[in-house]
């Protein structure tokens, strides 16, 4: 059995913590605020309750895999099965034309966009194609194989091709697509999550073929249901947890981490799991020196009451600044919650910039939260959105789920194949791999 310290209570350093506790290591979570969750954690006020961080998944079967890899199958949690969504977004643009993606069917997908104009279905289809071979390769070598700092020097070649290709994702959309509006589509989940897509490598754009094929689903009761049932999941493994503990760095002996300092003193460690931004321990900072986090939007969480428009999906404003309005998770009776993200030259109110977009809710605020991109970091203590692309040598830059550090492991978004749910749910199982069973 090792002694194994997780840092980080958010989904990737709970899901690190749930599954080697099932292996019979003995784990402790140390958390630098209050409460477990990170980005999963919801959001309340005056009986409002929104998802802070992500409100829908991609690829279910990876939070499915965590809960039944580290004890009971998340459908007995939550006393039944995540929800698809029928339509994972609607997409309106400066035209008035709108969209209204669907999941999990290439045929749906064809039909939708050929109501932006005949033809318009097939050309979607075929961009989303060529991502077919891509996830192929990205799932067998990289998804779901952990691949080291060293192993990216002698790849396999068909890897090693897809990392080296100079085609930018903007690129790639500017040559697929004539209509302006297919390629804000394609574009939106790296923009949404704060890049550049000069700067994003057009391989990123497997996105859309995930979505085509694997839909999006919802947790009944919200995101924070997860970080809820975690907790328990730790509870019921015995994982010794402790929050407000500060963590400054990892001890370092002869190339091995030995144990892990903290604003309490230092514990001592058989391996350690970083499920935070890397840069916040000097030890692992200088390995990641060449890269930055991405950052999150500016946040508006609405508490409405009157009439307002029903909002059953995700709506994005294509414009500038871009805004994303979704529902929120429960509001209490004659009320309803929303979300607007904000991405771009924000200049006004969020509020204010959708009635330009025909959708004034003004006067039927009776509470809001905003939150400000350093907001998120300085609460989160960290970037869920993971690494910034700066062009292809990103992947290569970026560390987890190994280190150069023997015994010290990666996870979370700063450690994962990419942001989101599904991703750094994998790089847990990925380092519970490495580490492997007591």
């Amino acid at each position: 059995m090792a002694r194994i310290v997780v840092i980080g209570g958010g989904l990737g350093g709970s899901a690190a913590a749930a599954r080697l506790a099932k292996q019979g290591h003995e784990v402790a979570l140390l958390e630098a605020s209050h409460r477990l969750g990170g980005a999963l954690a919801p959001v309340e006020q005056d009986g409002y309750r929104w998802d802070a961080g992500p409100a829908s998944t991609l690829v279910p079967a990876a939070l499915r895999d965590l809960f039944r890899k580290s004890g009971r199958p998340i459908e007995n949690e939550l006393g039944g099965d995540l929800e698809p969504l029928p339509v994972i977004r609607e997409h309106r643009f400066a035209d008035r034309t709108s969209v209204r993606l669907p999941g999990g069917s290439r045929a749906d997908q064809i039909a939708a966009f050929d109501e932006l104009g005949p033809g318009l279905g097939e050309v979607w289809a075929r961009h989303v194609d060529i991502y077919d071979a891509v996830w192929d390769i990205l799932r067998r070598h990289y998804v779901e194989a952990p691949t080291t700092p060293a192993d990216r020097r002698s790849l396999p070649k068909e890897l090693d091709d897809l990392f080296n290709i100079r085609e930018t994702l903007f690129k790639r959309l500017r040559h697929d697509f004539r209509d302006e509006r297919l390629a804000l589509v394609a574009g939106h989940v790296p923009t949404a999550e704060g890049h550049d897509l000069r700067n994003v490598p057009s391989w990123v754009g497997v996105s859309s073929y995930l979505e085509q094929t694997f839909g999006a689903w919802r947790v009944p009761g919200g995101m924070g249901r997860v970080a809820e049932l975690l907790e328990a999941r730790l509870a019921l493994r015995e994982v010794t947890v402790r929050t407000g503990v500060e963590v400054t760095d990892v001890v370092v002996r002869d190339g091995r981490v030995v144990a892990v300092r903290t604003n309490e003193g230092d514990a001592d460690a058989d391996a350690v799991v970083v499920a935070v931004d890397p840069r916040r321990l000097p030890s692992l900072a200088t390995y990641v020196e060449r890269t930055m986090p991405a950052i999150p939007p500016v946040v508006s969480h609405l508490g409405l009451r009157g009439d307002v428009p029903p909002l059953t999906h995700e709506i994005v404003f294509n414009a500038e600044p871009m805004i994303i309005v979704r529902p929120g998770v429960s509001a209490p009776e004659g009320g309803t919650a929303w979300t607007l993200h904000g991405r771009g030259k924000i200049a006004e109110d969020m509020v204010s910039a959708l009635v330009r977009h025909g959708l004034d809710v003004r006067d039927n605020i009776v509470t809001r939260v905003d939150l400000t991109p350093r907001d998120l970091v300085e609460q989160w203590r960290g970037s869920p959105m993971g690494v910034l692309w700066q062009g292809r040598g990103t992947v290569r830059a970026r560390l987890g789920p190994t280190t150069p550090v023997a015994g010290l492991y990666l996870a979370g978004a700063h450690g994962a194949p990419g942001a989101g749910v599904p991703f750094v749910a994998q790089s847990a199982a990925l380092v519970a791999g490495l580490i492997g069973p007591a």
